[in-house]
Order: structure tokens, then sequence, then C-alpha cells
């Protein structure tokens, strides 16, 4: 089995996804957004590639149907009804709705995943969910890849981390697996935090940025391991929760 972590979706060769299984990391925001809404009763989220997307595909629904959402340089979208900050993605506000979401760097790491045989979105408060599901497809003879979002196209050491500590979930009783050399990286950033979320986030470039712009309670639900119990799944153009209502 290989299980290769990839730093950037730009990075990503031509047909590189094809047949794998693949789980897209955007640890602060958009994967821990995605987790929640999904948690707290939305229909689905639409990832798209652009603010103006967003807008015109919401004609397509009746408006009480939808939410539109979304960011730019970590601050709301001017006449979106969300942005990206997780606290906002309340039961009371999204149950029942479709989410149209387009964001700085996680929405454009999931458009990037064409080939890949499943998709699934993961972040620390989906963890336990997004390992049981790779390490079920890693017993079906699967190989895995983990996609970094990153920040604005770059390294992200948030998304490194726990990318790694996925892996070392992955790698547990598994002495078949093949790394490569980002999956190896990953795996000593994960050790060298640990649980310590405060500490992870505080060094990364993206978590203090959050703070400085008024973000830092973000940073506190972000860091909330395993407070989602959903398998987000990218599935015909649209995540939605595994489960009994879930079909591929």
């Amino acid at each position: 089995m290989r299980l290769d972590v990839v730093f950037g979706a730009p990075s990503l060769a031509a047909g590189e996804l094809a047949g794998r299984v693949v789980a897209v990391i955007d640890v602060l925001r958009a994967s821990t957004t995605i987790a929640t809404a999904l948690a707290n009763g939305a229909r689905s989220i639409v990832p798209l590639e652009s603010s103006d997307e967003v807008v015109l595909r919401s004609k397509q629904f009746e408006r009480r149907e939808v939410k539109l959402a979304g960011e730019r340089r970590m601050l709301p979208v001017p006449g979106f009804d969300l942005g990206n900050s997780p606290r906002e993605y309340t039961r009371e506000a999204v149950e029942g709705r479709t989410i149209l979401f387009s964001t700085t760097n996680g929405t454009p790491a999931l458009l990037a995943t064409q080939g890949a045989r499943d998709v699934i979105v993961a972040s620390y408060v989906n963890l336990k969910a997004s390992l049981a599901f790779l390490r079920a497809a890693a017993r079906g003879g699967a190989d895995v890849s983990i996609i970094c979002a990153g920040r604005e196209r770059h390294f992200a050491l948030e998304d490194a981390a726990c990318a790694g500590r996925l892996v070392r979930g992955l790698m547990r009783r598994r002495p078949d697996v093949v790394l490569n050399d980002a999956a190896q990286a990953s795996v000593l950033l994960d050790r060298r935090y640990g649980e310590r979320l405060d500490l992870l986030f505080a060094d990364a470039v993206h978590g203090r940025a959050l703070a400085e712009a008024g973000f830092a309670a973000d940073l506190d639900a972000c860091a909330a391991v395993d407070a989602c119990s959903v398998v987000a799944v990218y599935y015909d153009r649209q995540i939605t929760k595994l489960g009994p209502g879930w079909e591929r």
C-alpha cells in the first residue's frame, strides 16, 4: 500500500490521484467548517471556484434552500450569509440547507481531486471518523493520498501536522505501508506537537494571521479533536455526510 502526502494541490501531477482514496485537509478553516456544517445538519456543501460562481449557482435554488458562504483573505465575502468561521455554522444557521461554498485554499484543493476513487474532507474535528474511513479503504487494497491545502498555494504547518496524525494512524499494524517523503515529514511534525494544537497554531503563519484578524476563537474550534463524528464525502460535486442516506 502506498501512502502519499501532497503539500498543495498545484504540485499534483496529471493523473496522480487516479484510483486512489484521497483526504483533503484545510485545518484553518475550510475542513473544520465543512465537518461542523454537516454535523449540524447541513444537507450538503457545494465547493465552488469563486464567489461569482456561488452567486450564479444560487440562482438554481429557492433562496430559502441555500446559504451563500465563503471567504477571501480570511474575511467573509460581502453580501454572503456566512464566512468561513466554523462557529457560524450552527444548527440554527445550516440545518437542512445546501451551502454554496468558496474559500481561498480549501475549495481549490477539493476541486483538484478529479480522477480519485473516493474523496473525503478531514481535519482535527473529524479525525477519528476520517481515519476509520481511510483504514477501511487501505484494508481493501487502495492506495491513499492526503492533500494539504496549504495557505495561498504554500506549505502550511497545521495541515501537514494533521496529515501526520492520519499517516501515523494508518501505519499502525500495517508493515506494508510505503510512505513518500512528505508523509514521513508530516509524521515528524505530528510527533513534535502531539496534542498541543495551541502551540501548533501559534507557530503556524496562518494561525497567527487568523488571531491577528480577530478570529482567535476559531482556533479553539479548529482544535476540538473529534468534536464532529462525521465522514465528509466529496462526490458528484458536493460534500455530504457518510451514512444510510449516502449513495456512491
